[in-house]
């Protein structure tokens, strides 16, 4: 079962889920072009920023977009592990029709590319991971070396005390909810290297407070599970990966840092990893949008 609303060059969808749930699913691009689907940042949401959105259009991409369990229009799921996001991905693909369809996720979007990647071979024939996090219990790879301080304490007191961590999702999402472009801007401040902070203005700013605001507005379930997925188990093994994945990672990344992108180059079996020396976080999509989409279409062919 599922609502269509069209408004221009969108289409949106209310997925029901064969377990009962609602996914909120946006089409965006090329509506007549080859499917890429996209897995947002934490926190966010189905909303893609606009110069994004007209690359993939000019690339002929249908570019497909939803909020995970809990965030904007979609359903919670308490307890969902990263490779949960499969089965949703696969209900996507089936309204829609889709037997193949290509897949990136960017910052805390990048494990549930990676899933995809490894549980779902048989309808994702690429995928590209830009600024992805590894697992926590990653062997010989220092979590939290080069990640600025905002992530770092967010982390330690979800690991030390769950409770308080909680309540400081909670708080954060209300300050979240009523922040400016330049509010967002300090309350990131530790996580901005110098070219984060170049590129973090103007429209840019205005998408991501837009972004969020639109993922937290029903409360902050997304978010809080988002997180607790992430340091828990993920739920499948990298090793057994045999879906191509193109592996996007900046060395002055401090939201991910550019370890994880470096350690998850050494895991995943076949994988091209695009390591550069003079990008962020921000700035991936900024640079290298245009030829992550090319290298997914290459493989869709």
């Amino acid at each position: 079962m599922s609502a269509v609303s069209e408004s221009g060059d969108l289409v949106e969808h209310h997925l029901l889920t064969p377990d009962g749930r609602t996914l909120q699913v946006r089409e965006n691009g090329a509506l007549d072009g080859v499917p890429v689907l996209v897995h947002h940042g934490s926190p966010g949401s189905r909303l893609l920023y606009p110069p994004d959105v007209a690359r993939a259009e000019r690339q002929g991409i249908r570019l497909i977009s939803y909020d995970r369990p809990g965030y904007g229009g979609s359903t919670p799921q308490p307890g969902r592990t990263v490779s949960d996001c499969a089965e949703d991905v696969r209900a996507i693909a089936a309204w829609l029709g889709f037997e193949r369809l290509a897949v990136w996720g960017i910052s805390g979007g990048g494990p549930h590319a990676v899933a995809c990647a490894a549980l779902l071979p048989d309808l994702v024939p690429a995928v590209a991971v830009l600024a992805g996090s590894a697992p926590l219990d990653a062997p010989g790879l220092d979590y939290f070396d080069g990640m600025g301080q905002l992530n770092v304490e967010d982390t330690m007191l979800m690991l030390e005390d769950p409770v308080a961590a909680r309540a400081k999702c909670e708080s954060d999402r209300l300050e979240m909810l009523a922040t400016t472009p330049d509010g967002l801007f300090e309350h990131l401040t530790t996580l901005l290297s110098p070219v984060d902070s170049a590129v973090f203005n103007g429209d840019l700013a205005g998408f991501l407070v837009e972004s969020m605001r639109l993922g937290l507005t029903p409360g902050a379930d997304g978010w809080w599970d988002d997180e607790v997925a992430f340091l828990g188990p993920w739920g499948f093994e990298l090793d057994g990966i045999r879906t191509p994945v193109l592996l996007c990672h900046g060395r002055q990344d401090r939201f991910v840092p550019f370890a994880h992108g470096a350690w998850l180059s050494r895991q995943i079996p076949g994988i091209e990893a695009k390591l550069t020396d003079d990008d962020g976080h921000l700035t991936l999509t900024r640079r290298h949008l245009d030829d992550v989409h090319a290298w997914l279409l290459e493989r869709m062919r």
